[in-house]
């Protein structure tokens, strides 16, 4: 038997469990393996998910490790999108207080904010991470920048005595959503995401563009999705890209994330940036291939290349002022500039790691045809 960091006791007489996660889709993904971790190490204590509307619509109907979800009210630091209302977060706590927390885990950064925020949840037994700056909870490992996210909850879950059952997220599929799988578009289909919450983390347009033209002269059918924010580099790639056939589409800004999950799960690939629906997509087991800085790689790159491949931007300063990239962290000052630093990365490794993923695909869904035929026994000798 096997765990991250330091393994600890578990604590006695465990029945609730709060998890602090209120940041992006992608987060709320990294975590999911500390979270099975903590349902096997208390298996009769039910765990519920402080987190965001967003988490609330992914998970909304689908088997997860939380038994519920508490959306989180507007709080620097904890969730952001808004002013804090103080009201709010008061009602809010006051409720939480109320539900008698045995356990409460922060896996929300390095604490600064989260921390406090955690310890008014009154729960008997708090751990989590933190930074120089941040408030102690009974147990507690130090926040390290360059650590893979995945790895730093099961660390922080083996604070609380749990060892890892998985290490690769894992999001179950709904009825429907098989179904919807057993009647897949029959021309192989590629999903571009530009967008991200960092502007310096998305790839150029151009550079989506000369993938989708490729693409599309191979008769592969691209849709190009993301939220509202994403229409203008939706538009952009669109215009750039080459597409005598029609093949070429955008979805941004018109979908909602149950609509997007669909998109992604009509999808042989996806090629993204290091972003929500790229970890969703990997979650879900749909094959991806990621556009990551090299810092962003090391927190959170996908763990396996069987499914999945990463092109790596190499920028080690910003490329207007200077200014050195690599120092992250919470004492790091960041320059006010946005222009991309994964721009070095070229279309034609992109475009060759889409193309061998594709290639998978369609290896896999003559397998599965094979199978069906021969009654699933995975062939004449059963």
């Amino acid at each position: 038997m096997s765990w991250v960091g330091e393994l600890w006791p578990r604590f006695p007489d465990v029945h609730r469990i709060a998890v602090l996660r209120g940041s992006g889709l992608g987060d709320l993904v990294q975590a999911l393996p500390a979270v099975e971790a903590l349902r096997a190490a208390y298996p009769g204590a039910s765990v519920t998910l402080l987190g965001t509307p967003a988490h609330a619509a992914l998970l909304q109907g689908r088997p997860s490790p939380f038994d519920s979800l508490e959306v989180l009210p507007l709080r620097p630091g904890v969730r952001d999108g808004g002013p804090e209302d103080p009201s709010a977060t008061a009602t809010f706590l006051q409720q939480m207080r109320g539900r008698g927390f045995d356990l409460a885990l922060q896996l929300h950064g390095g604490g600064r904010n989260s921390n406090p925020f955690l310890l008014e949840l009154g729960a008997r037994h708090t751990v989590g991470t933190r930074t120089e700056d941040a408030p102690e909870l009974e147990r507690t490992r130090p926040y390290v920048y360059y650590q893979h996210e995945v790895v730093r909850a099961l660390e922080v879950a083996a604070l609380a005595g749990a060892v890892p059952v998985q290490l690769e997220p894992r999001l179950p599929l709904l009825p429907d959503e098989r179904d919807r799988l057993r009647h897949r578009p029959e021309r192989p289909t590629v999903t571009l995401h530009p967008g991200a919450t960092d502007p310096r983390r998305r790839w150029p347009a151009p550079a989506y563009a000369a993938v989708a033209s490729a693409l599309a002269a191979d008769g592969v059918r691209v849709v190009v999705v993301g939220d509202q924010a994403d229409v203008p580099a939706a538009a952009e790639i669109l215009t750039l890209t080459g597409d005598p056939d029609n093949l070429v589409s955008s979805q941004a800004g018109l979908q909602t994330l149950p609509e997007l999950v669909q998109t992604l799960l009509e999808s042989d690939v996806v090629l993204a940036n290091d972003s929500g629906p790229r970890h969703v997509a990997a979650a879900l087991g749909v094959r991806t291939v990621g556009i990551y800085w090299v810092g962003n790689l090391v927190n959170a790159g996908p763990l396996g290349r069987g499914r999945h491949r990463v092109q790596v931007g190499f920028t080690p300063a910003c490329p207007v002022c200077g200014v050195d990239i690599t120092q992250v962290g919470w004492t790091a000052e960041r320059c006010e500039h946005d222009v991309s630093i994964v721009a070095d990365v070229r279309p034609g490794p992109v475009l060759t790691d889409v193309r061998s993923l594709l290639g998978d695909a369609q290896q896999e869904q003559r397998r599965s045809a094979a199978e069906a035929t021969s009654g699933g026994r995975g062939g004449p000798m059963g």
